[in-house]
């Protein structure tokens, strides 16, 4: 269980400048090509793990639930918050990963059979409740179109999330990730051909940083991580670590961009550091 936490964690950490990154990289590459420009990299490093280390091969049951996780983590997510960095901050973006854990533990229940117990689900309100009322509290510039899309890449990506666990239990983290960014290539090659920019010139040292760290931290080592925790930790349970996601997020965000980092984070981050203390004991 430790260890599951412990992996966890550091998933967390590493998805945590996810958005900020993304920020970044959409000032210069479009969405479709920041989607599928860093689905094609993560997918050669990880065709070079299949390649390299020993690991188990799905078998054909497997292929669907691999196309859910594609979907969800590869496609889905990425190009939904993309998308909607164009309309949001990264501020406001970072809110809504607050309900990723109870998008992720509901998707645990549907698709891995997990049953926690009513206690978890009242600690993971709290704290979802805690950190949309913490971004709603401090007056982030918002846009009806930017936090539609946001909320459909929660669910996308709840639900991939589900399913990598649940595959991640049998076939490995580092493998499922893999498989699903193989299974995406062909679609994702053809549209970074299709979208790529006019000329290179202009992009900024900036948005290639950005463009790096989504594909080689964000969408491949972040879930050897996250998978190994969900499927040694519970889906649930685990899930409910990314309710320190918006504060990491927002710590990196500040740090990036300058955004001034209040006393109301602090205690707002202490508050759910608790609830997920309890949502772990009831899980």
């Amino acid at each position: 269980m430790a260890r599951g936490w412990g992996n966890g964690l550091i998933g967390v950490i590493i998805f945590s400048g996810s958005l900020p990154a993304t920020r970044l990289a959409v000032a210069d590459f479009t969405p479709l090509f920041l989607t599928s420009a860093r689905a094609v990299i993560a997918a050669l490093l990880g065709t070079c793990l299949l390649l390299l280390l020993p690991h188990k091969r799905p078998s054909h049951a497997d292929v669907v639930p691999l196309a859910v996780v594609a979907a969800g983590v590869v496609i889905g997510f990425p190009l939904l918050t993309a998308l909607a960095l164009e309309h949001i901050t990264a501020a406001r973006s970072i809110v809504f990963i607050g309900l990723l854990p109870l998008a992720t533990a509901l998707f645990g229940v549907l698709r891995g059979g997990e049953r926690p117990k009513p206690a978890f689900w009242l600690f993971s309100v709290i704290g979802a409740g805690t950190v949309a009322g913490f971004a709603l509290g401090n007056g982030v510039p918002t846009s009806a179109i930017g936090d539609l899309l946001m909320v459909g890449a929660v669910l996308l990506c709840g639900v991939g999330y589900a399913e990598g666990a649940r595959l991640s239990r049998r076939l490995g983290g580092w493998q499922v990730i893999s498989w699903a960014l193989l299974l995406a290539l062909p679609l994702m090659a053809v549209l970074a051909v299709a979208t790529r920019p006019e000329t290179l010139a202009t992009v900024s040292g900036t948005a290639w940083a950005g463009l790096a760290y989504v594909s080689v931290f964000s969408m491949l080592i972040g879930f050897v991580f996250w998978y190994r925790g969900l499927a040694l930790g519970g889906i649930a349970a685990v899930g409910q670590l990314q309710l320190l996601q918006p504060f990491f997020g927002l710590a990196l965000a500040g740090l990036l961009v300058g955004e001034h980092v209040s006393w109301t984070m602090v205690a707002a981050t202490g508050l759910v550091v608790l609830c997920v203390a309890g949502a772990r004991r009831f899980a």
